[in-house]
């Protein structure tokens, strides 16, 4: 069947696919599965009728997980979505660039109000854009000193990305372009959107210049270290920035989103393209890290766990994770965000953090109340109408965990 004609083909999958809902692979690790099934039916209107391709869901909290893969990761294939399907997942990557940092922090090798200049010297100078009027542009030296701080968490004044990433030409986006130093040495020489510290602007170029500054502490490179303290200690085995040839055969495909239709098969996104393990891929600690909901929920619940894994490989300390990651590093009234994951400003025992991916992926957990929830799609652009009705469920899941928490503490007892 041709891509063309599978938009189509997904509008007609009706009941076909609630058979595949569930699937054997949906279930793995040492947690108790509850039978619950609230995503699944929040979400089978919308995989029957063609709008949602296929989608893992996942709700946990103190040990109770329910587990959801529904429709396909390829509809033309008619290829069951599961756990272990690698997708990219975009900006959630930046989490794991916040994670290493934490660790030099920990280590004493850093400081987070550290000058960037003190490890990137390129940075010792910069210039802020003060105006830019029919097509003249006006610059003015920064007064304020740039810190590992603000361009972890957004406010060092950064463009989303830089000039040799940006446009739609291969290599370019952050799925490619340049080497971790290359991108700051280059971002160094372009003048900041506001003066250090001031506003807030999302940058993947920030992210990526935190990265180098790892590279040049630990004398490694920066996916190396990542590889080493945290992929490795976390048996995150499908986690890489250059996916396998195997791997990318049973990658989740990407679909654009559709009003009111069957999601459209989508090649790639102009900030991802093929091929995916290409020479041109280099490591971007903004967005580029490919997984599986596996590995994902390892990541997640070593956080939700306060830095320390499911399989007891402790990655960091508590009171790093609750202090560095948990909540906001911006000045007050900025918004929450921590180094490299959205974070409240106040860590409250209703406080989640977590961070989302461009296309669709999230996950977000509680570490006060031991819960976790993980979203893993690869869909581009709007609308997505089961965002009320996952919510919803998830409500329920939440509740229904709540409500039984002692149902089970006198299974099997005598009086």
């Amino acid at each position: 069947m041709s891509r063309m004609l599978q938009g189509h083909f997904l509008g007609k999958l009706g009941m076909a696919i609630v058979a595949a809902a569930i699937l054997a692979g949906c279930q793995s690790g040492k947690v108790s599965y509850s039978d619950t099934t609230f995503a699944k039916d929040a979400l089978m209107p919308y995989v029957q009728n063609g709008q949602l391709p296929g989608a893992i869901n996942v709700f946990y909290k103190n040990g109770i997980q329910e587990n959801t893969c529904v429709g396909y990761a390829d509809v033309a294939a008619k290829r069951p979505i599961t756990m272990d399907d690698v997708y990219m997942q975009c900006s959630q990557t930046k989490g794991f660039c916040g994670v290493t940092i934490a660790i030099l922090v920990e280590e004493g090798k850093i400081s987070l109000d550290d000058p960037v200049s003190k490890y990137l010297p390129e940075f010792k100078e910069l210039w802020v854009l003060a105006s830019n009027r029919d097509g003249v542009k006006t610059l003015a030296k920064a007064k304020n000193v740039l810190t590992i701080r603000m361009v972890m968490n957004h406010t060092g004044g950064f463009p989303f990305e830089i000039c040799a990433k940006q446009g739609n030409l291969k290599g370019g986006g952050w799925s490619g372009g340049a080497p971790l130093r290359q991108t700051a040495a280059i971002a160094a020489a372009c003048p900041l959107l506001f003066e250090p510290g001031t506003k807030v602007q999302y940058s993947n170029t920030g992210i990526d210049i935190g990265a180098a500054v790892v590279e040049v502490v630990t004398g490694k490179r920066w996916d190396d270290f990542l590889q080493e303290r945290v992929l490795t200690p976390l048996e995150m085995k499908s986690s890489s920035f250059k996916p396998t040839d195997k791997q990318l055969a049973t990658m989740v495909e990407m679909y654009d989103c559709v009003k009111d239709a069957p999601a459209k098969y989508l090649v790639q996104n102009n900030m991802q393209q093929r091929p995916y393990n290409g020479a041109y891929v280099f490591p971007s600690a903004g967005a580029g890290l490919w997984t599986t909901a596996n590995d994902q929920l390892k990541f997640y619940k070593m956080l939700m766990n306060l830095g320390t894994g499911e399989n007891g490989k402790q990655i960091l300390k508590a009171e790093t994770v609750k202090n560095l990651l948990a909540k906001s590093t911006r000045p007050k009234g900025m918004g929450g965000y921590s180094l490299g994951l959205g974070a409240p400003e106040e860590d409250k025992e209703d406080a989640w953090f977590g961070h989302g991916g461009a296309w669709g992926t999230n996950c977000t957990v509680n570490w006060h109340r031991k819960e976790l929830k993980l979203w893993a799609v690869q869909l581009c652009g709007k609308p997505r109408p089961w965002d009320k009705a996952r919510a919803a469920a998830e409500k329920k899941f939440f509740q229904y965990v709540i409500d039984n928490s002692n149902a089970n503490a006198y299974t099997g007892r005598v009086k």
